[in-house]
């Protein structure tokens, strides 16, 4: 793993434009050039020159970032903020006292016993239907991803949220009913982006290394519903020697859209989709709705923007969390969706906090899988 020294030359290749203020949610916000890239490059500099100590006050502008990636997208010299933020984020935690209790309960024998007893406390007795078992099915559409004839081989990232309410188990006996495709669910441990983000980097690379062995098989796709674990997958290949691309990693809703599913639904629906700030794909979900009978689609006003959750970033900054989900959920009441869909199990909580603050009882948030699942129909 790299220093922050390090990226002494990334960080001098900043030429102050402004094009991090024109994206970053937080800086829309506050107007404060600390909490968007240029603002903590400034100080990083600083800090690699031996000008000024990554501090405190530092840190809280750390801290202050959604992850979503946004300014490194429109970054003209390329530079990777969330890479840099990570690490320094890293050597701050090294000097402080607390670093030592985060790094206790991220560790992999108590976050995986927190993972197992919720999954003792929510489950269901539909749960595992699908762990390690063929869904049988009567045909297979080629497609140009396709690689076998007949079935498809699916290795599936469940994620954490999943783990602990799986009825993603169940949304996916629903879909695929009658559809040929093999589902594999190894003992993955979580992706390891709450490790990244509290810059506990020891911890995230015993996770990937965990997750790319178990990948050493044989396998079509490998596919989440989380868009926050598949940005994370991705990002394995800048620290580890892994072979997870973006062509062999997919969402659930790219396989739906895939296999040109149909769902139909006996009464009238509008809904609306919110592209999670991971999610770099999102080609898929109109394909889906014009497959579904009876559901219009009303796009909202910004439906990328992020919902304003982000993980321990909602514990750590309560009120610009809020403010940005409620920017979001007064979008969502413009649509009068009955439904706003996402595929990110963190968004659909920043999406309720935002449906709760302005009062919308109308529209349900629901993922992707959950929707499609309550069809009447589905072939």
């Amino acid at each position: 793993m790299k220093t922050l020294k390090d990226y002494e030359k990334e960080l001098s290749k900043c030429s102050k434009c402004g094009q991090c203020q024109v994206a970053c949610p937080i800086y829309k916000l506050t107007k404060n050039d600390c909490t968007v890239s240029r603002g903590k490059f400034i100080m990083l500099h600083g800090v690699t020159q031996g000008e000024l100590k990554l501090s405190k006050n530092i840190n809280k502008y750390l801290d202050m970032c959604l992850k979503c990636g946004k300014c490194s997208d429109f970054c003209p010299a390329g530079i990777d903020a969330l890479e840099i933020i990570t690490c320094a984020k890293q050597e701050y935690m090294k000097t402080t006292f607390l670093s030592k209790i985060i790094n206790f309960f991220q560790s992999k024998l108590v976050f995986s016993n927190f993972i197992k007893i919720g999954e003792l406390i929510f489950r269901h007795s539909e749960q595992g239907l699908l762990r390690n078992k063929t869904l049988g099915m009567t045909e297979c559409e080629e497609s140009s991803y396709i690689t076998k004839e007949n079935c498809l081989s699916v290795m599936y990232f469940k994620g954490c949220v999943n783990k602990v309410l799986p009825d993603s188990d169940k949304y996916l006996k629903k879909i695929f009913e009658k559809s040929d495709i093999e589902i594999i669910t190894p003992d993955f441990d979580c992706c390891g982006l709450p490790f990244l983000s509290e810059g506990n980097l020891e911890r995230f690379e015993q996770s990937a290394k965990t997750n790319i062995a178990n990948l050493n098989t044989s396998y079509d796709y490998l596919v989440t519903d989380c868009a926050s674990c598949e940005s994370t997958l991705l990002s394995y290949k800048k620290y580890f020697d892994c072979n997870i691309t973006s062509e062999k990693l997919l969402n659930w809703g790219d396989i739906i859209a895939l296999k040109d599913l149909k769902f139909e639904f006996k009464h009238p629906l509008k809904v609306t989709f919110h592209k999670p700030c991971h999610l770099k794909n999102d080609s898929f979900f109109e394909k889906i709705i014009q497959n579904c009978t009876n559901v219009e689609y009303i796009k909202m006003n910004d439906y990328d923007e992020c919902c304003g959750f982000a993980g321990s970033f909602a514990l750590k900054n309560r009120g610009l969390s809020k403010e940005i989900s409620k920017n979001k959920a007064l979008n969502i009441r413009n649509t009068n969706a009955d439904y706003v869909i996402t595929s990110c199990p963190a968004c659909i909580l920043g999406l309720k906090q935002g449906l709760f603050l302005t009062g919308n009882k109308k529209t349900k948030v629901v993922s992707l899988l959950e929707f499609l699942s309550i069809a009447d129909k589905v072939y």
